[in-house]
């Protein structure tokens, strides 16, 4: 059938397990969509039909983003070491949009700021670092 473009008009709050036919578990949340694309495209669909979607919560046209490891909470914020020629400096940064992989800064970096990854405890301001 294709794609067709949908709205999402209610996205329940937690989900529940199911065992697959392969006896895999997976987590499903139910989700009400309304099906705004042209008629044409998706009226053989019927009452109880699988759907596989990619749901997009957001958007934000050229973002700034850093890896979600990059970041530490600093007191009531976020905070990340920027990497300046060989020393780690502490940045903070505001942060808006967050996956489970990245977050987008609104704030604390420019495009190109090299970060340091999985920062220990050891590293601090002003800290030697070097490339991996």
């Amino acid at each position: 059938m294709g794609e067709v473009a949908v709205y999402a008009l209610r996205v329940e709050s937690s989900a529940f397990t199911k065992i697959s036919a392969l006896g895999v578990e997976e987590q499903r949340v139910p989700v009400v969509l309304d099906i705004v694309d042209d008629p044409s495209r998706w009226t053989e669909l019927g009452d109880g039909y699988r759907v596989e979607a990619r749901i997009r919560v957001a958007y934000v046209r050229d973002a700034l983003t850093v890896p979600a490891s990059a970041l530490f909470r600093e007191a009531d914020g976020w905070a990340t070491f920027k990497v300046n020629g060989e020393h780690a400096h502490k940045v903070r940064v505001g942060v808006g949009l967050r996956t489970p992989d990245f977050a987008q800064l609104a704030k604390g970096l420019a495009l190109g700021d090299e970060v340091v990854l999985y920062p220990s405890d050891q590293v601090m301001d002003g800290v030697g670092v070097a490339k991996r």
